[in-house]
């Protein structure tokens, strides 16, 4: 069976001054259609640089990247927007809403761009609200929503093109706990539904409400399985300092 997400051997390397920098140090990575995943680590593990790869924002050093059998690792910038917004739904920290645009009009966004008609983006918006319990606040403006509302506006918008892959970057991070924890639950409940989600987080506490865990050290996968085994959530030891027994 062919994955949705193919990463196969990927680096990703910066040239600072006569430093070569290896933020992905030939990472190999497959997600099939209807898991849920978080990708893991530390500030400097490579983690983000991941999510910009999967998200066809970033290109590759070396390796192949292949999403729905389509190989993305070379594409131009045009192809990879293109790609971008038929196939990916993106979660970002901040939300990313539009002030001046309704609830509505922020979620028709992607649609917009992608060319959809009045009638077509308006249809799978409110749809997509239904979704996340806000078609009621679709006149209103982002500030007049709580950031848990706000960020349930960001998952519609993520939702309103059927994307193949969810991409959540640090989706709760700009959230209360309590508020947070409704997030989670709310992807968890996408995702029973049947869509892919690819959580990045640096937060075991987070990470652990998706099925399987992929974490990273210095660009490189040290864990990839289940989310309940042990090993998941054991954070590397520093160089120099001993290895827990």
């Amino acid at each position: 069976m062919d994955h949705l997400i193919e990463l196969t051997d990927i680096y990703k390397i910066y040239h600072m001054g006569d430093t070569d920098v290896h933020a992905l140090d030939g990472v190999t990575i497959h997600i099939d259609k209807g898991e849920f995943v978080a990708i893991v680590g530390q500030s400097g593990s490579g983690k983000s640089t991941c999510m910009n790869i999967i998200g066809c924002l970033d290109v590759p050093t070396s390796g192949t990247y292949l999403l729905g059998g389509v190989d993305v690792s070379t594409m131009e910038d045009d192809q990879q927007a293109e790609i971008r917004n038929k196939m990916l739904g993106f979660i970002f920290q901040q939300y990313n809403l539009i002030p001046k645009l309704s609830v509505l009009e922020n979620v028709e966004l992607p649609l917009l761009y992608s060319g959809a008609d009045s009638a077509t983006r308006r249809q799978a918006a409110m749809k997509a609200l239904e979704r996340v319990g806000l078609a009621d606040k679709c006149k209103n403006l982002p500030n007049q929503l709580s950031g848990g509302q706000q960020q349930r506006v960001s998952i519609a918008r993520a939702l309103a093109g059927s994307p193949s892959v969810i991409l959540a970057d640090e989706p709760t991070g700009a959230l209360d706990s309590r508020t947070g924890r409704e997030v989670l639950s709310f992807l968890q409940e996408l995702n029973r539904e049947g869509d892919t989600i690819v959580l990045i987080t640096h937060d075991n506490s987070i990470a652990v409400k998706a099925q399987r865990i992929i974490r990273l050290s210095d660009g490189k996968v040290i864990y990839d399985g289940p989310a309940d085994d042990p090993r998941a959530v054991v954070q590397p030891h520093e160089p120099g300092e001993e290895a827990p027994a």
